[in-house]
């Protein structure tokens, strides 16, 4: 396998793209653009404000064959001047995004650029790319979902697994505020004209926390809970910040319907309560239709495609979410994602990026001249 040249790579890091600066995403963005214009994609940008602007690169279609969408984030975690610039060694890329996900957006590149250079064009093979993933992707995620379901299959350039798994589950995700208004007393002279929201909050969390089964991959956690005024006063108001996640479509439903309805049941008379949050990312599930792509593409690459489930969420949830088959971890592997230490294998690349080009290659054949 040749090793990459990763100048193109080493200027993508050394854009600060923390999700809340628009400027360093779109510049980010700027860059992906003018590559994958010169391979003849066509852009569309989806224009916001005061985050990065979403992109997504198209290529010729060819009606009647399959579309692959590949799918990546421009965004990263660190803001400027805690985690910037790029560096390497002999086994090893460093920087923010080198793994998460600037590598994997670079996998991608390399892959389009190797089979149009083999092909003089790119056909039904598009990339999408958001500037909100980082923070849950809560602007792009309905784009991502729309466009989805003009492809046949999505992969996402995530990290690879340690021994190059893809992934073909993730947990879902959602979170909720719930508001609890009670009424204030002094607690030594009037104890009983109030109404407890922080007896109530507790008597919540704990009801909530019950919904967890961990038998089947479900866990409700209530992160942080805030309420009251002081020791001698009856808490007026409280505040529980709840997530859950879940491994299985079932489950799902039966945890969303059932914490709107239990936040009610607190049995404290007197205070009332409010929901605001929702499901963040459907759960991804390996699927009958997944698994033929798992198979298609090992027929591809000459060797069986290892597979993984993973706890955290990704765009690959929306998609997989959308009913289109879809596969993550494309990317190359690193360790150290969200953290100072971030890094990705250059072996690792090499690897990813030839997968990927036999990927494309078969998506967008070459056509006769």
């Amino acid at each position: 396998m040749k090793s990459p040249d990763f100048s193109d790579l080493k200027a993508l890091i050394e854009v600060n793209s923390w999700t809340q600066n628009k400027a360093g995403v779109d510049a980010n963005g700027k860059l992906m653009q003018e590559w994958l214009e010169q391979l003849e994609m066509t852009t569309t940008v989806f224009y916001r404000k005061h985050i990065g602007n979403h992109l997504l690169f198209s290529s010729t279609i060819e009606k009647e064959k399959p579309r692959l969408l590949l799918m990546g984030h421009l965004d990263t975690v660190f803001p400027p001047q805690t985690f910037e610039g790029f560096r390497e060694d002999d086994e090893w890329i460093y920087g923010p995004g080198s793994c998460d996900m600037k590598g994997g957006n670079f996998v991608a590149l390399s892959a389009l650029r190797n089979v149009y250079a083999e092909h003089g064009q790119l056909n039904n093979v598009d990339f999408l790319l958001v500037s909100d993933e980082e923070t849950g992707s809560d602007d792009s995620k309905l784009l991502t979902r729309e466009l989805a379901i003009n492809y046949d299959a999505c992969l996402d350039f995530e990290a690879a697994g340690e021994d190059h798994e893809v992934v073909n589950g993730r947990k879902g995700v959602a979170t909720f505020c719930v508001e609890l208004e009670g009424v204030a007393a002094h607690a030594g002279n009037h104890y009983t004209s109030g109404r407890n929201a922080n007896l109530a909050a507790a008597k919540l969390l704990i009801a909530l926390t019950e919904l967890t089964d961990l038998d089947k991959g479900t866990t409700v956690n209530v992160g942080k809970i805030n309420g009251g005024i002081g020791a001698n006063t009856i808490s007026p108001h409280a505040q529980l910040m709840v997530e859950t996640r879940f491994t299985d479509t079932k489950e799902q439903v039966r945890v969303l319907e059932a914490i709107p309805s239990l936040i009610n049941q607190h049995g404290i008379e007197g205070v009332s309560t409010s929901l605001s949050g929702g499901l963040q990312r459907d759960v991804m599930m390996p699927c009958e239709e997944q698994q033929m792509l798992v198979d298609t593409l090992s027929a591809l690459l000459g060797y069986t495609l290892k597979t993984e489930q993973r706890g955290g969420v990704s765009d690959a949830n929306v998609t997989a979410g959308a009913g289109v088959p879809t596969l993550d971890g494309f990317g190359p592997f690193g360790d150290g994602d969200h953290t100072e230490y971030e890094r990705a294998s250059k072996r690792s690349f090499s690897r990813r990026i030839d997968e990927i080009t036999a990927v494309i290659r078969h998506f967008s054949p070459k056509q006769p001249q």
